[in-house]
């Protein structure tokens, strides 16, 4: 059997959302020949309130190797900075130690990404970079000079081509989102490459039955249609959610007895009070009737339970095409109608559309936004109807097993086989 660290320094009790890319893979990788080892740091150095019931979603087989990280030191809080030093001496002791056929490492926190070109440099092993996220992007504020954004944006031009220089392997959650650092770096275009999405787990769902979670945020109603939306905002997602509560008050009457409840959408993980939403639902006097936010992020198994009390799920995407919401998997299982706002080319887009899941409005990016306050009235029209004649089991199941955490694993078993053969 093949063995590979993945180095990832949030791991399970980490409630943060990142943490079920390795996750997932790690828990199916072994079905594909590879023995996964996770490298991250203590949950005793996470800055989040842990969540103790993640840990009984891994598989009780799984090594897990755990380090120290130095406390915040002032505006320093990422756990990449903050735990680089202790994972790099770990990792570097555990790939001379052990016969490891590869590194991968998933970003952000981007800082980590360097820990792969300084690990090959110290041991040799051949290194891949999984992109969860955009590493050089523009931030809202990047083009303020000084600014913290502005930083962000030249720090992160400077430091990606020295990470990345001699990866033999780049992934993404979508091609969107490593496509660009192939064209900046134009040494990578014979390296393996590939997207696989985040990938949804039917287990993940059965433990939340056997843990009888009761939902606390907002009860049922049967006299309202209840649509969740649960995750961050993106920066990029306010104009297109400005243009729904454009169209949600022009059209009145149709969403008179419609409740749309966000759920962990705040500024902060932590805080019950750092509103996103609020204040756009106050300018159109849409709160507490129509709007309802809990800006704290609260536990993924929660977020599951909450999902299955809703009528149907939200989703909202962003101006930006490349981004692909990991949240579409979970709310496909949690078989619930799903209406969703994306841009056209999104991937998420096919997903739910040729899976049966649910319906979509989609725009052609940020100069086409105000298709969605023009159309999003008729569109919620018809996905009433939708609603109607939903059942549970419609969706497309063979479609969907395209998308389970065991077919994206496959897919990134397929890419490390193809990096090896070709080093």
């Amino acid at each position: 059997m093949k063995k590979i660290l993945i180095l990832y320094p949030h791991f399970p009790p980490s409630n943060l959302a990142g943490v079920h890319r390795p996750r997932l893979f790690a828990q199916h990788l072994p079905a594909f020949g590879w023995e996964p080892v996770i490298l991250a740091v203590h949950e005793d150095f996470y800055e989040e309130r842990p969540d103790y019931n993640l840990v009984k979603l891994l598989p009780r087989s799984l090594r897990i190797e755990k380090v120290k990280a130095f406390k915040r030191f002032g505006p320093v809080g990422d756990i990449g900075l903050r735990g680089f030093f202790q994972l790099f001496k770990k990792g570097k002791e555990l790939l001379r130690k052990e016969a490891f056929d590869f590194l991968y490492i998933p970003i952000p926190s981007f800082y980590c990404a360097l820990l792969g070109r300084l690990l090959h440099d110290s041991t040799g092993v051949l290194y891949g970079i999984d992109y969860i996220d955009p590493w050089v992007h523009f931030f809202p504020g990047s083009e303020k000079v000084f600014s913290r954004h502005w930083f962000s944006t030249r720090l992160a031009k400077f430091l990606e081509p020295i990470a990345i220089k001699k990866a033999s392997l780049i992934t993404g959650v979508a091609e969107g989102y490593y496509q660009p650092v192939l064209e900046r770096n134009p040494h990578l275009k014979n390296k393996v490459a590939g997207a696989m999405p985040y990938g949804a787990e039917v287990k993940d769902h059965e433990i939340v039955s056997a843990l009888n979670i009761q939902p606390y945020l907002f009860t049922k109603d049967k006299e309202k249609l209840q649509l969740v939306y649960a995750g961050a905002m993106l920066p990029k997602a306010y104009d297109p959610l400005e243009q729904i509560f454009e169209a949600i008050v022009s059209n009145k009457q149709e969403f008179s007895n419609v409740e749309f409840h966000f759920i962990g959408t705040g500024k902060s993980t932590d805080d019950n009070n750092c509103y996103n939403i609020k204040t756009l639902a106050e300018k159109y006097g849409l709160w507490d009737e129509v709007v309802f936010e809990y800006p704290a992020r609260i536990p993924y198994l929660d977020v599951l339970v909450h999902l299955n009390i809703a009528d149907a799920i939200f989703i909202l995407g962003s101006t930006e095409p490349h981004y692909t919401p990991s949240k579409v998997y979970q709310a496909i299982l949690a078989e619930k109608p799903i209406f969703a706002v994306l841009h056209k080319i999104c991937s998420a887009v096919t997903v739910i559309q040729q899976s049966g899941a649910g319906c979509v409005l989609s725009f052609d990016g940020p100069m086409d936004t105000k298709r969605i306050s023009e159309s999003f009235g008729s569109s919620f029209s018809s996905f009433k109807n939708f609603i109607n004649n939903f059942k549970r089991g419609q969706v497309n199941s063979k479609l969907f097993n395209e998308y389970s955490a065991f077919a994206v694993t496959e897919k990134l078993v397929a890419l490390l086989n193809k990096t090896l053969m070709q080093s």
